[in-house]
């Protein structure tokens, strides 16, 4: 069996190497885990929303490399089929990968205002109404997707891409204090107290390093 191994940086900064890495575990692939350093300057500059997200995290399995977070996840649907990664009726399946793909390529704002810091708490923070927009898509997505497919995922019983993609979002409303309506609130809660979710908060928490830029205060 191949060897794999997930490049990844900061666990409490970087919201894509939580997406790729929870897209491994839900995918049951056993990997090791190769952290860039801190002081990485193409790392830093992805998390500063400087440069495009293309180094990390990459999943590297045998002789195949993979990066940027949505070719990983296709990359572990095709190789673990039974793990649910995508939904198996086809309207759901393609519902996925929008909500996926709007993740992606979408959110800026929300993304350059409430960057995912997993140490910090920001009690009553002050959204701008860029990044309230955001949020309001966000919240109307989570809504429509747990009325549709009943929950307490995105897509149902199971974890799937999808969860994997908005989990950092769900990190982000707690540590803003963002308020939210009942179902939303409770998908919050269902993403954080999945094993995988505390395993990865941990080690954010137990990560010397803070990166200045990042700290933000009020």
């Amino acid at each position: 069996m191949a060897v794999a191994t997930l490049t990844l940086s900061s666990k409490n900064y970087s919201s894509w190497s939580l997406r790729g890495w929870l897209m491994a575990r839900f995918a049951g692939l056993a990997f090791s885990e190769e952290m860039v350093e801190a002081d990485d300057a193409g790392a830093r500059a992805e998390l500063l929303l400087l440069a495009p997200s293309v180094r990390v995290p990459r999943l590297t399995h045998g002789d195949i490399s993979v990066w940027d977070t949505p070719a990983i996840g296709e990359y572990l649907n095709e190789i673990k089929p039974q793990a649910g990664l995508l939904p198996v009726a086809a309207a759901a399946r393609a519902h996925c990968r929008s909500i996926c793909g709007e993740m992606h390529s979408g959110f800026s704002a929300l993304r350059s205002a409430l960057p995912m810091n997993l140490k910090a708490r920001f009690p009553k923070f002050t959204v701008w109404s860029r990044a309230r927009g955001d949020i309001e898509r966000v919240t109307e997505i989570w809504r429509d997707c747990l009325k549709r497919y009943g929950g307490p995922y995105l897509f149902g019983k199971q974890p799937t891409l999808a969860d994997a993609m908005y989990a950092p979002v769900a990190t982000r409303f707690l540590t803003y204090d963002v308020a939210l309506d009942e179902p939303c609130t409770a998908y919050c809660q269902a993403i954080m107290a999945m094993p995988a979710m505390q395993e990865w908060i941990a080690a954010a928490k137990a990560e010397p390093e803070d990166i200045e830029e990042l700290e933000m205060e009020f």
